[in-house]
């Protein structure tokens, strides 16, 4: 009976197993072929998979990045996409840079308004006082010929705005260091009302991502001179669009009362709005500090207010900067060395500032004139000396940078593919760039 059993087993197992086995076998087989000969094969670099590619291209600089457009057209596209263009910002300054290089203006001769545009290799892990044990390396932009005079030069940097940066000045200027691309910006053709002036100029520069163009703003502070007597006339607002290359009236109105200190010496775009730091006075006449937005996409302005962050205004000056960029605003309120930082911790909500920390005594503070980090301060000190200044590890580093007549302006260096020449893709480079040693 058993072998009975036996028998029927064995011939289940020759008849419906074995050749199922082998089958299996035979097809393992020839897959195992077919792989070895697609090996054999070579794969185009124009069939990368698009994700794969991406993640490598967005990981070169700028410069080698630009030559990796002229491989083929699929690679071109693909720089060339607006989408791209932001994650390789995005991805190539927060996870491939380790060190923050610093973007910096300034006039290094009291008798020359000729402004030096350089570009400074910052290790900030580098404890330093003795600005004699350490060469800091530097590179110099050199503007076109045109602009390379006495008689051009600029007082202010805003940015970095995705790499781009705007310099005020004679004449205003936008610039990409990244690609050495370099333009002017028409002038107004907006003229002054008769019998007026416009004592000052307010300037913003920002990013509207609905339309994708940068723009920049300016408020004129005009007065008229009536029966010989000047008095306040009102404020006019225009508008620079890079897409356009022109500019326009805005018929946005500033929320009165306001007057504003000055164009801000740290750039402050926060919530794709520009920022300037302001006042209001109560029925006393006592003043008040307010920060005047304005909105890049909506072209519209708002007024916040903030709370009394300063005991005394003869003995002390407050500075926008922006936290956690690009979702708050603070404030940095300096004194005789030292100072505080305050934020505003939800942006739509003026009731949210709250002091963070205060640091002091520091001996390098003077002017504060950027920020590169979260907490590493960038100040002018008294020998007129660029220096940075972390908060959280009171580390300090000269960085052998000078400047005459208050025109140090320092901002952090970011690397963008982001091309000026807007319908012009082979548009050659407006700048130089040479490496010189600093003294």
């Amino acid at each position: 009976m058993l072998f009975l059993y036996f028998l029927v087993f064995l011939l289940f197992f020759v008849v419906i197993l074995l050749p199922r086995k082998s089958n299996e076998i035979l097809s393992s087989k020839l897959a195992l072929s077919r792989t070895k000969s697609r090996t054999k094969e070579k794969v185009s670099i124009e069939h990368l998979p698009e994700e794969l590619l991406s993640n490598i291209l967005s990981r070169l600089p700028s410069k080698e990045l630009q030559k990796c457009k002229f491989v083929c057209k699929s690679w071109f596209h693909l720089i060339k996409d607006p989408h791209f263009v932001t994650k390789y910002y995005v991805v190539y300054n927060n996870h491939i840079v380790t060190n923050h290089d610093l973007f910096v203006i300034g006039r290094p001769f009291p008798s020359s308004k000729k402004t030096f545009i350089s570009l400074l290799s910052c290790n900030s892990n580098d404890n330093i006082t003795n600005k004699n044990k350490e060469h800091v390396p530097s590179k110099v932009l050199n503007p076109p010929c045109e602009y390379n005079s006495d008689h051009e030069y600029w007082t202010e940097i805003m940015g970095p705005c995705n790499g781009i940066y705007f310099l005020e000045g004679k004449p205003n200027l936008m610039m990409n260091p990244s690609l050495g691309q370099f333009k002017a910006l028409p002038e107004s053709h907006f003229a002054t009302p008769f019998g007026g002036n416009s004592l000052m100029d307010y300037t913003g520069f920002g990013f509207d991502p609905k339309t994708n163009d940068y723009k920049v703003v300016v408020i004129k502070d005009l007065w008229i001179r009536a029966r010989g007597e000047e008095h306040l006339g009102w404020w006019r607002t225009e508008l620079y669009s890079l897409n356009s290359n022109s500019w326009r009236r805005l018929d946005a109105v500033l929320p009165l009362p306001i007057e504003i200190w000055s164009s801000s010496r740290v750039y402050t775009l926060v919530n794709n709005c520009c920022h300037w730091l302001g006042y209001v006075e109560d029925e006393f006449g006592k003043r008040k500090d307010v920060v005047l937005a304005f909105d890049m996409v909506n072209e519209t302005f708002r007024k916040i207010h903030v709370p009394r962050v300063r005991d005394c205004w003869e003995e002390s000056s407050a500075t926008l900067v922006p936290r956690d960029e690009p979702a708050r605003i603070g404030m940095v309120v300096h004194s005789v060395k030292r100072y505080d930082v305050w934020v505003m911790k939800d942006y739509w909500n003026q009731e949210s500032w709250v002091k963070v920390y205060s640091v002091g005594p520091v001996e390098v503070i003077s002017t504060l004139v950027g920020i590169c980090g979260r907490d590493q301060f960038l100040w002018k000190n008294n020998n007129e000396e660029l220096v940075m200044y972390e908060a959280e590890s009171g580390k300090v580093k000269c960085l052998q940078v000078f400047g005459k007549n208050d025109s140090l302006r320092a901002a952090r260096y970011m690397e963008s593919i982001l091309s000026l020449h807007r319908g012009n893709e082979f548009s050659g480079q407006c700048v130089s760039i040479d490496w010189v040693h600093d003294r």
